[in-house]
């Protein structure tokens, strides 16, 4: 079993270098960080969390991929990924780029976690409608897709038009990098995930077991293999007995919580995961 860790990384909490740093000297696996380009101040959708107001942390993340780049060049094992990233609030040209860049300079250890977005007004502030969204993303990742593997990449859809075109670097290696989708459990993120992605990361965990057959005939049906998809729960709160859970199905990789706070909340945290896990 590996087991990774999120954080919301701003500008209060512990800083990147020195998280990455901390998580490599513990023995974990790999490292993830949300994205947000901003929040407006509309209270129009309510936090995904249930609570009254949303946390602090949603308004200051950091810029997951430039913080991961700096965690790429002071580490050397573990996995860095986003957790998530949000295509349909990024240009695909830009951000194909920048993620074959990351990945080189990571030495092919940068995993793309994606999401389709729960905030309607920061959509749309990108020019994206809280009903199209899931499409957007579609086209952007297949765009992203071709932008890594095509010599001369291309694509045409009702959300993104590609002509002809040069775009280098390439990720470190073929299928690289590796995309997993984050979201609750249903027939239409099934089908993103047997269509265009390498797993899923079911947020908090909750309802694996029971989802799992679903998957599968999505999978059966688009062609793919579903023993091949990375399935990670996401965000975990974790005790003994819900790790053991977890094994049991065959997950073999599990992403845990950490909230943030300054290097003494977090390094605590750490040490705490890494005890537990050993």
């Amino acid at each position: 079993m590996h087991y990774g860790v999120t954080m919301f990384a701003t500008d209060r909490t512990m800083g990147p270098i020195a998280f990455a740093r901390a998580v490599e000297e513990r023995g974990l696996h790999s490292i993830y960080l949300p994205e947000h380009t901003h929040i407006p101040t509309s209270r129009r959708t309510k936090p995904p969390t249930g609570d009254a107001e949303l946390a602090e942390e949603y308004k200051r993340t950091l810029d997951p991929l430039v913080a991961l780049s700096a965690m790429a060049a002071v580490t050397s094992l573990v996995e860095l990924g986003t957790g998530i990233l949000l295509p349909a609030q990024r240009d695909p040209i830009v951000t194909a780029k920048a993620i074959a860049t990351l990945d080189l300079v990571a030495e092919g250890r940068f995993v793309l976690g994606i999401g389709f977005g729960w905030n309607e007004d920061e959509l749309a502030h990108h020019g994206v409608g809280m009903g199209e969204r899931r499409d957007v993303v579609r086209e952007r990742m297949l765009t992203m897709r071709r932008l890594w593997t095509d010599d001369v990449a291309e694509y045409h859809g009702d959300h993104v038009e590609l002509a002809p075109s040069w775009s280098w670097p390439k990720p470190s290696g073929p299928g690289r990098p590796p995309v997993l989708i984050g979201g609750a459990a249903g027939p239409k993120l099934f089908a993103h995930v047997a269509e265009y992605a390498d797993g899923w990361f079911p947020i908090g965990g909750a309802g694996v077991r029971k989802a799992l057959p679903d998957l599968r005939r999505a999978c059966e049906a688009a062609g793919r293999d579903f023993d091949a998809l990375r399935i990670v729960p996401f965000g975990t709160l974790p005790d003994p007995g819900k790790l053991d859970y977890y094994e049991s199905i065959g997950i073999t990789e599990i992403v845990l919580r950490v909230h943030g706070g300054d290097e003494g909340i977090v390094l605590a945290q750490l040490d705490d995961y890494a005890r537990l896990v050993s």
